[in-house]
């Protein structure tokens, strides 16, 4: 940001830097789970994007950018693992970080969001704790650009 100062005969010019602001995206069909993401990743100072399900999300991502997508896995239309490969095909975005998000916590459902290109796995109901551990691990690359 640029702000001018005018003083009688003089015209002083300062440059300040906004502090990078990470934008996260919640893509989740149950409004419970987004609302808790969104009150704890905003309190720690992030910007939120919400999606209901992966169609929403794909409407959005190109708008918004986010530095990281945490995904539900079971949602109806389109699911997350159907949702994080098309994140992760797309030349824009196949390096975004993709966190899957499930009530289930087996090794099956692991390896399969490590197929389709997750980053890691958060097991429901996540604590606000787990959740920016997860943030901070997966954004680290983001914030010292």
């Amino acid at each position: 940001m640029v702000s001018f100062i005018l003083t009688p005969g003089k015209l002083n010019m300062t440059m300040t830097t906004q502090p990078t602001v990470l934008k996260i995206m919640v893509i989740d069909d149950s409004s419970t789970i987004r609302r808790s993401a969104e009150i704890f990743l905003t309190q720690a100072g992030y910007q939120v994007v919400l999606a209901d399900d992966g169609f929403d999300a794909l409407a959005k991502i190109n708008d918004h950018h986010p530095s990281l997508v945490f995904c539900d896995i079971l949602m109806p239309r389109l699911d997350g693992y159907q949702t994080c490969a098309l994140i992760k095909k797309s030349a824009k975005f196949h390096t975004t970080p993709v966190v899957m998000l499930s009530s289930k916590d087996g090794l099956f459902d692991r390896a399969r969001g490590a197929m389709v290109g997750s980053s890691a796995y958060l097991t429901k109901p996540f604590s606000k704790d787990s959740l920016l551990a997860a943030v901070r691990e997966h954004t680290a690359e983001a914030m010292s650009k």
